[in-house]
């Protein structure tokens, strides 16, 4: 691989700061801000809100080493360093706040076949939410619909309907104030009430408060490829065994199953499986496919992929993740997030002198690893279960925002070559980094507990790594932790090629946590504190655009005008007049400005994939496609980015006829019309982008009809 065409040179001059967004100001000013019971500020102003975290987080070193380390992290957050937003809202806010977390999301524990542990994760779930942080389940856990229930003598209804039950807790956990929380629910794609998840959010208002993806094998890739067969399976009970079932006949087949208790295991530790029915695999397919086109939902998680991936290979087996999806947890795992604001570090911005400042930005993650390390020590995690899973593998996931913006303003298009290598290398070199950090942090102040333990080496290990046997480990071995990620996982051998003495010094003295990265969505973040640069990973969605956000007290959502980063930067710098679509000479700006509107699908999965190779736990990506998208062009996404083995993704496309989403364009707004039903039986319509008055309150159409029809009006 070639490098970036970049110049790796210093900067003669300090980059032109730009001006804040009134948007960008009000959404730090509503959720990041600390403020007393009364509302009234404690934070003056942005820099008052990193001095705050910087000190909450310094506090947890040695008393003779805070003030140096508090000095550091601030410089580190002022030149790009970006924690996620529970720590910014709740570090050093114990006073104010004292039941909150610092962590964004968790994953639930195994949610158990039995009305008893249905309701108990429900109730664990709620204490999760109440401390301000998300959380993610898998439901294919539990019986298909129709299934006999012996101690109840009825039927299951199935996963779904318990699925309502935890929306509905999550709406009235969550709407009682401070940070939102969010929920995300995976499902197997064997699962006989799969179709049903997939087409779960068609029905009016239903499941809103969940993320929903589904978890593809690539045995299920195959098949769709193949025009083949694929099973919808279940376990069968081990009563149903006592009763006299065959297990040898036809309609049995033996599975991997995330639990075992009450069921029938092989030698394997394979579960014995019912097959309920068999269909043609693209049937299931292009339900999918539609609902995607449809709604956004349902994601796709590779999860044998992310099994195959996992640094935590050894002791983990993953079935969900948070909210986002950019990271698969263990039960009760968590996901602890912050993000490098990558325009920081480009010098000479829209010129042929344009360069990455490479250096700064290795040293800012390498002040901020130990920035996330220390936030384990506050996490504030309200189940034991969860503060034992962070403190014993103490994995964070360090990402980056700005991508498209940065890619921008170095006068590249996203998706070209060039990209690809910047993406390549910007995340090679966090990897390093953050790695290198971690192996000094593991010498200070010793290793994650996971490290120093040791494993049994099982039948189960030799086949997930053949790299073992080749060794001449056996059965019955046992080997530490550190051994087992450092020199086993698939990740760090792929390390190992471009710094073989930093993986092979973790192998021996192990690293201060067993994951370093991964790329959250951002939104927020990136549209408050980063001044509206590109989410995460993401091209900015246009450069002049409106942003839905929830306002405490409205009944509708708000829209709110934005630009993007680089537009205002490049009307900073270069031309004041500068307008997206001008038809004026002297508006237009270079053709190196897309967005995803005009950016072909595949260009977003090139990109996440160059990113992938060197990110250990995974990433949350959109790949947002316009309206008028043809069906028959949007179906293969997702197989192409199974073929380019991304451990996951999403799509987004604008459907004003079912749901409005956070980020619209006035055009999409402008050519949708909406209708609304009087008292009386007559109707009237307005166009998306037209206010209406309506109980009091002016509302765009758009935004009125959305939560009319999805029942969240005047309930925030």
């Amino acid at each position: 691989m070639s490098a970036p065409k970049l110049k790796a040179i210093k900067p003669a001059a300090k980059t032109q700061e730009i001006v804040m967004q009134d948007a960008s100001l009000d959404i730090w000013d509503k959720k990041y801000r600390l403020k007393d019971k009364d509302f009234n500020p404690i934070d003056a102003d942005i820099d008052a809100t990193y001095r705050r975290v910087a000190k909450a987080l310094s506090d947890v070193e040695e008393v003779a080493k805070r003030e140096p380390w508090e000095k550091k992290f601030v410089w580190a957050l002022k030149h790009g360093a970006i924690p996620a937003g529970r720590i910014i809202s709740n570090a050093g806010a114990q006073a104010y706040k004292p039941a909150t977390s610092t962590i964004n999301c968790t994953v639930s524990g195994i949610v158990p076949d039995s009305m008893l542990g249905i309701l108990e994760r429900n109730l664990e779930a709620g204490l999760t939410l109440k401390a301000g942080c998300g959380i993610g389940y898998e439901f294919s856990t539990l019986r298909p619909k129709g299934a006999y229930v012996s101690g109840a003598g009825a039927y299951t209804s199935g996963p779904l309907s318990f699925m309502d039950i935890y929306d509905k807790m999550c709406f009235t956990v969550s709407s009682a104030g401070g940070r939102r929380g969010a929920q995300m629910a995976t499902f197997d794609v064997s699962h006989p009430d799969v179709f049903d998840f997939v087409r779960a959010k068609r029905e009016d208002g239903r499941l809103r408060q969940f993320n929903l993806s589904l978890l593809i094998t690539e045995e299920f890739i195959e098949a769709v490829r193949a025009d083949g067969n694929w099973d919808l399976t279940f376990p069968i009970s081990s009563k149903e065994i006592e009763g006299g079932l065959n297990l040898k006949g036809d309609n049995v087949v033996w599975k991997h199953f995330p639990t075992t208790e009450g069921y029938t295991t092989n030698k394997q530790g394979l579960v014995a499986c019912r097959i309920y029915e068999t269909i043609k695999a693209q049937k299931l397919w292009n339900a999918i496919m539609s609902s995607t086109y449809d709604f956004a939902e349902p994601g796709f998680i590779l999860i044998d992929q992310v099994n195959k991936n996992n640094n935590n290979w050894f002791c983990e087996d993953i079935r969900a993740t948070n909210p986002c999806g950019e990271q698969p947890l263990p039960p009760y795992g968590s996901c602890l997030l912050g993000s490098v604001n990558l325009t920081k570090f480009v010098r000479n911005p829209f010129t042929e002198e344009a360069f990455f400042d490479w250096e700064q930005y290795s040293e800012v993650i390498e002040i901020f690893t130990r920035m996330l390390d220390n936030v384990v020590e506050i996490n504030g995690l309200p189940l034991e279960n969860q503060r034992k899973e962070i403190e014993y593998k103490r994995r964070h996931g360090m990402g980056f925002l700005g991508l498209g913006s940065a890619i921008t303003m170095l006068c590249m298009k996203y998706g070209d070559q060039n990209s690809l290598e910047f993406t390549d290398r910007i995340a090679k070199d966090m990897a390093v980094a953050g790695l290198t950090a971690g192996l000094d942090l593991a010498r200070e102040k010793g290793p994650a507990p996971i490290m120093e333990d040791e494993f049994d080496v099982t039948a189960t290990l030799l086949f997930k790594q053949p790299d073992l046997a080749k060794d001449g480990i056996k059965v019955g071995s046992k080997i530490k932790g550190k051994v087992l990620l450092g020199k086993y996982s698939r990740y760090m051998q792929q390390v190992a090629e471009v710094a073989p003495e930093l993986v092979d010094a973790i192998i021996e003295e192990g690293c201060r946590f067993s994951h370093h990265s991964s790329i959250a969505p951002t939104g927020t973040i990136s549209l408050s504190l980063a001044n509206n640069v590109s989410n995460g990973i993401e091209p900015s969605f246009a450069h002049h655009y409106s942003r839905n956000v929830i306002r405490e007290g409205k009944k509708s959502k708000e829209k709110v005008d934005v630009f993007s980063y680089e537009l205002l930067s490049y009307r900073t710098l270069i031309n004041d007049k500068a307008m997206p679509f001008s038809s004026e000479p002297s508006e237009a700006l270079p053709d190196y400005f897309v967005s995803s509107e005009n950016i072909m699908p595949r260009a977003h999965v090139d990109i996440q994939a160059a990113a992938q190779k060197w990110v250990d736990s995974s990433i949350s990506k959109t790949i947002n496609v316009p309206t008028d998208c043809e069906y028959e062009e949007f179906k293969d996404i997702y197989l192409y980015a199974a073929e380019k083995g991304l451990k996951g993704c999403t799509t987004f496309r604008f459907n004003p006829e079912a749901f409005q989403g956070v980020l619209v364009k006035e055009s999409d707004l402008e050519n949708t019309a909406y209708s609304f039903t009087l008292e009386d039986g007559s109707t009237v319509e307005f166009k998306g982008n037209e206010e209406v008055e309506y109980d009091g309150e002016t509302h765009t159409a758009a935004n009125l009809f959305d939560a009319l029809k999805e029942g969240y009006y005047g309930k925030f």
